[in-house]
């Protein structure tokens, strides 16, 4: 199976037990699909929660996953260049984390599960590849 990198989007949502068409494939393919993660999805997921116990719950879930390594200033060097080119092609990105967790899923040439039309916007004009839930 593929490894997918799962974007905050869907985290949230899944922890909020929010049904959308992605949180149900996550849900449907837990533990059959290698799943990855990068600093960024992380600490977006913990930064919202309310308890120190659910970040402490929630952060342990994280600890089985892949975890995407990759030179941090490189990173987010490439990760500017992906807004300005994408602000360059009359695409601008609501969120620049975005850039960053896109930029990890395109490094790493693994598709990116996501609930975030910012995703399916970058796709439009780069390598990024996006998991089909339908």
């Amino acid at each position: 199976m593929e490894v997918t990198l799962i974007d905050t989007s869907v985290w949230i949502n899944f922890f909020k037990g929010f049904e959308t068409s992605a949180t149900l494939y996550l849900k449907s393919n837990l533990g059959i699909i290698p799943i990855a993660t990068c600093p960024t999805v992380l600490q977006e997921t913990l930064q919202g929660l309310k308890s120190q116990s659910e970040a402490n719950r929630i952060e342990s879930y994280f600890d089985d996953m892949i975890q995407l390594v990759n030179d941090p200033y490189e990173l987010a060097i490439e990760a500017a260049q992906l807004y300005r080119k994408l602000r360059k092609n009359g695409i601008t990105v609501r969120k620049p984390n975005d850039c960053l967790i896109a930029t990890y899923a395109i490094k790493n040439k693994i598709p990116i599960l996501h609930d975030d039309v910012d995703f399916t916007n970058i796709a439009q004009k780069t390598n990024l590849l996006l998991v089909n839930t339908g």
